[in-house]
């Protein structure tokens, strides 16, 4: 039975030897380039959901690539939807361009109009200026000069204090820059 026992007691020592030099060589392994093989598997399991999500789109496209070939039906429909819509906005756009060619010939008659109404306000000798938007009186005799005073700018308060000019550098503010004089400098 001693016999027996030598060779398992025996074969323990090599499993422990190895098991120390697998450990001693992980163990290193994982010192010296532990934070490049983690940082490394992070970025391969955000590549592999990168990859997996483009890979079920693309599943997905092909499916429907599929049933569209399947079901001509289908294709018509969408077909027809989409023309329909063109055409609904087609209109839309055709009742706009029509109420602004309306807008314009509106315009253009407002403005025809009044080039006939100053034509005939000239032919009776009144002045242009009633287009201006300041009623004139209809008698026609003439200007007045004792029914309207020009009005002066005393209700209007000046921007800046009266002494103040930019162009002399004085009066207006504390700044008392002056350029240097132009010329070689005095010296021997």
């Amino acid at each position: 039975m001693e016999h027996a026992e030598e060779p398992l007691s025996a074969r323990p020592a090599l499993e422990t030897e190895g098991l120390r030099f697998l450990h001693v060589t992980v163990g290193s392994l994982l010192a010296s380039y532990g934070w490049y093989i983690l940082f490394s598997c992070i970025l391969l399991y955000i590549v592999i959901q990168k990859l997996a999500v483009r890979l079920r789109a693309l599943r997905q496209r092909q499916l429907d690539q599929a049933e569209a070939v399947l079901e001509p039906d289908a294709v018509v429909k969408r077909q027809e939807a989409l023309a329909a819509a063109r055409l609904r906005m087609q209109e839309d756009l055709n009742a706009q361009v029509e109420k602004h060619k309306e807008k314009l010939r509106q315009l253009e008659e407002e403005k025809r109009r009044q080039k006939i109404e100053l034509w005939d306000s000239m032919q009776e000798g009144r002045s242009y200026r009633r287009r201006t938007g300041r009623p004139q009186e209809e008698d026609g005799s003439g200007p007045s000069t004792s029914s309207v005073t020009p009005k002066g700018k005393s209700d209007k308060k000046p921007l800046r204090g009266g002494g103040y000019n930019p162009l002399t550098g004085e009066g207006g503010g504390t700044c008392s820059w002056r350029p240097g004089r132009r010329g070689p400098s005095s010296g021997g």
